[in-house]
């Protein structure tokens, strides 16, 4: 395992739950969403302009579509579309409507284009009501045949697209799913275990070389697994809540880590003034992948 490494403040962003970061290599961005403030945000490392524009409910998650202008959204109840240019939002779908103490949380875009994506039980309780979901190239939406969750997230895929790693933040267990391409229910495993102290497993993505970078929340790091589920590096933030990664930059050799204010008191955040940030770290010896387009109907 190689030594601890510190991310840097890349936007003092103060987001109340900072997630969903995604970087758009057409247009040399970083796009995420604060959920609770209802906001897609943005940044351009090239002039150092921010923007962000409110959404009509929570942004959860988010994808990128094959028209540079059009985001698809998880909103908290619904799927929608949204054209930067108009700032026009056209629903898609309703989720889980009967259900309406879930909403969206994680989601991202498989190797084939398609949306896959997840649920949370929003009460205190959390019980395991939530699933998980893919949008279809035809919009047809249909429920992956993995078991309920309490919290979904940690989805992505390997690199060649037949696997797909996720987890229930709850148990601190990330899986991965080798049966994701024959839709194979039985074929997943456990690939992680974080054990009984503070962190728990957020967004994560997988690199150029298949190994795993995993937000954990609640540990102040950022982890990255090995294909064999052995840890191979971490690196520390000066915050406690990181909650989603991903790469890019022009080499695809910068992670970006989205971070929360959300449940830290007065004292907490006192002691965590930069929490809610952007942070980023540049590597010589990692390369990232780009995000897959929505490939779908628009």
């Amino acid at each position: 395992m190689s030594a601890a490494k510190q991310l840097d403040l890349l936007v003092d962003a103060q987001n109340h739950l900072g997630e969903g970061v995604l970087w758009c290599e057409r247009s040399q961005r970083v796009y995420w969403t604060d959920i609770l403030a209802q906001r897609l945000h943005c940044y351009c490392p090239d002039s150092g302009a921010c923007r962000d524009w409110i959404m009509p409910e929570r942004l959860s998650c988010f994808a990128f579509t094959t028209d540079e202008n059009i985001f698809l959204l998880g909103l908290a109840s619904r799927l929608a579309f949204f054209d930067l240019r108009t700032e026009t939002v056209t629903d898609i779908c309703a989720v889980e409507a009967e259900l309406p103490m879930t909403r969206v949380n994680d989601g991202r875009c498989d190797r084939q284009g398609r949306f896959v994506f997840g649920t949370m039980d929003e009460r205190g309780s959390k019980e395991s009501i939530g699933s998980f979901y893919r949008l279809n190239h035809d919009l047809t939406l249909e429920r992956l045949p993995l078991p309920r969750i309490a919290i979904a997230n940690s989805i992505c895929f390997s690199v060649d697209g037949s696997a797909m790693y996720f987890c229930d933040s709850i148990g601190k267990i990330i899986y991965r799913w080798d049966g994701y391409g024959s839709s194979d229910a039985s074929q997943f495993n456990v690939f992680a275990e974080l054990g009984s102290g503070p962190a728990a497993p957020d967004g994560a993505t997988v690199d150029a070389d298949g190994f795993l970078w995993s937000a954990q929340w609640g540990g102040a790091r950022v982890v990255r697994y090995a294909p064999d589920g052995g840890v191979d590096r971490m690196l520390h933030l000066p915050v406690s809540q990181p909650s989603c990664v991903c790469f890019g930059g022009t080499q695809f050799n910068q992670l970006f880590v989205t971070t929360a204010q959300e449940s830290l008191s007065v004292g907490m955040l006192i002691d965590e003034p930069l929490a809610g940030g952007l942070f980023h770290k540049q590597f010589n010896d990692v390369r990232g992948l780009p995000e897959v387009r929505f490939g779908g109907r628009i």
